[in-house]
């Protein structure tokens, strides 16, 4: 079975715990058996300095059979960071736009957060939220988002964290948009919980690798014993489809 991880990081930090070159999440990939992951670095792009949009790019590049490449795009960046990251999109190695709030805090319905995403759904390509236990992420507030741009197609990373889970169910069940990304959940029931509550099409399997194993986060799929159909659209299909991957 095909397997595409929807949510992984590269980024140069030499001598650093966190230092992820394109090559260590490859070999978690292999242990894991992990066909392609999407990928994204730990900071923010603004127009001023692209240098992580390039690295992601650069990585892209070295393993083209294997890697996606999301933007990971600063919001204060406005028309310029809107600019830069349709420049990339349209290059056809950034498939994806990636919204951390709590580094650029600014709120997912922040007018500047409004802007990207207007571009984001103008451009046909989902966009990943950090979405966890803290401020500027909770589900109901990146909620507030999905009314204003009905139409996005938003992922909520890490389905809530440990403590909002059933809210970002929630939220899923209201906004037919909105999926649900399992990576660094520590419970594997709510997967199976969200499932039952919006259907397999809109749970997708990520796992926050390298700070993440891919092949636990994967597990946490594989131990509930779904029907190979719904196990295939959780860990393939569903990210296939948003990207636009046959």
């Amino acid at each position: 079975m095909t397997v595409i991880d929807a949510h992984t990081h590269v980024q140069s930090i030499p001598n650093h715990m966190w230092d992820s070159p394109p090559e260590r999440i490859i070999r978690l990939m292999d242990e894991a058996g992990v066909d392609q992951s999407i990928i994204m670095p730990y900071g923010e792009v603004t127009p001023e300095d692209p240098s992580l949009l390039d690295y992601t790019i650069e990585s892209v590049e070295k393993f083209p059979d294997r890697l996606i490449g999301f933007a990971r795009m600063h919001p204060a960046g406005e028309e310029k960071g809107v600019e830069l990251f349709a420049q990339s999109v349209s290059s056809g190695k950034i498939h994806g736009l990636k919204f951390h709030p709590v580094g650029t805090m600014i709120h997912p319905a922040d007018p500047r957060s409004v802007l990207f995403t207007q571009k984001a759904v103008e451009l046909d390509v989902p966009i990943l939220f950090h979405c966890g236990d803290e401020e500027w992420t909770l589900p109901f507030q990146i909620e507030k988002l999905m009314k204003i741009v009905p139409e996005a197609k938003i992922i909520l990373g890490h389905m809530g964290g440990y403590f909002h889970v059933q809210d970002a169910i929630t939220v899923a069940q209201r906004n037919p948009n909105c999926y649900l990304e399992t990576s660094a959940m520590p419970d594997p029931r709510w997967i199976e919980k969200a499932i039952l509550a919006i259907g397999p099409d809109r749970v997708i399997f990520g796992s926050d690798g390298p700070g993440c194993l891919p092949a636990l986060e994967l597990e946490k799929v594989t131990s509930l014993k779904l029907s190979p159909e719904v196990e295939e659209k959780v860990v393939f299909k569903n990210i296939a489809k948003l990207l636009g991957k046959k």
